[in-house]
């Protein structure tokens, strides 16, 4: 869902080469292991949002960089596989999750002038993606039968990229130097899918509760 999805948005938005980049590389990484805390707190189905975190993020050597490839062939960059396999399994082995945060921050002050040239495209941009992947993931739970607590966790699965990955990929891979709108929009995606998620959750518990 989430790389068509990106895709989709991009045509739709006729974003820049280097944002349209950025989304779609968001997109195409695995689901963020802080899904699996929100479907905790929401009440979802735990185990099943931890196997589709662990299946997603076991694939993401190999289909992170073929989607990227496939998706974004028309942007006036070459992309190269083996440097994004390489970054990916050394970011899923070595945890950098304060690193991660520190990449957030230097993106947006090294990158300011051009993020607030195209800020509002930008979060426009990261709120359809996000939004639209909560929505549509519920809307493929509820067609496969799954009852409300699986329903809930891939929503909240299929919605939340992990961004911070995403933003990695964009700062330390060499193939994306020329295109420094893509590591904006990663950043900001990487702290709106933590915000959102989190409120989600807290719907779906509240609801949860004024059910019982």
């Amino acid at each position: 869902i989430m790389p068509f999805l990106a895709f989709a948005i991009t045509k739709l938005l006729n974003l820049p080469d280097g944002i349209a980049l950025g989304l779609i590389l968001v997109g195409c990484c695995p689901g963020g292991v802080s899904s699996n805390i929100m479907s905790y707190l929401c009440g979802g189905d735990v185990a099943f949002s931890v196997g589709m975190t662990t299946v997603s993020t076991i694939l993401s050597p190999v289909m992170t960089p073929l989607m990227v490839s496939f998706l974004a062939s028309g942007a006036k960059i070459t992309i190269h596989g083996l440097p994004m396999f390489v970054s990916i399994i050394e970011t899923v082995i070595v945890p950098v999750a304060i690193g991660f945060a520190c990449v957030v921050g230097g993106v947006i002050s090294s990158q300011g002038s051009k993020f607030f040239q195209s800020g509002i495209v930008i979060f426009v941009a990261v709120l359809l993606h996000n939004g639209f992947g909560y929505f549509l993931g519920y809307c493929a739970g509820k067609l496969t039968g799954m009852n409300t607590a699986k329903k809930r966790t891939i929503s909240i699965e299929v919605g939340m990229q992990n961004a911070g990955l995403a933003t990695n990929l964009a700062t330390t891979t060499a193939q994306f130097a020329s295109t420094p709108e893509s590591a904006i929009i990663c950043a900001v995606s990487c702290v709106w899918h933590s915000i959102s998620g989190t409120l989600l959750a807290g719907m779906f518990a509240q609801i949860g509760r004024a059910h019982v």
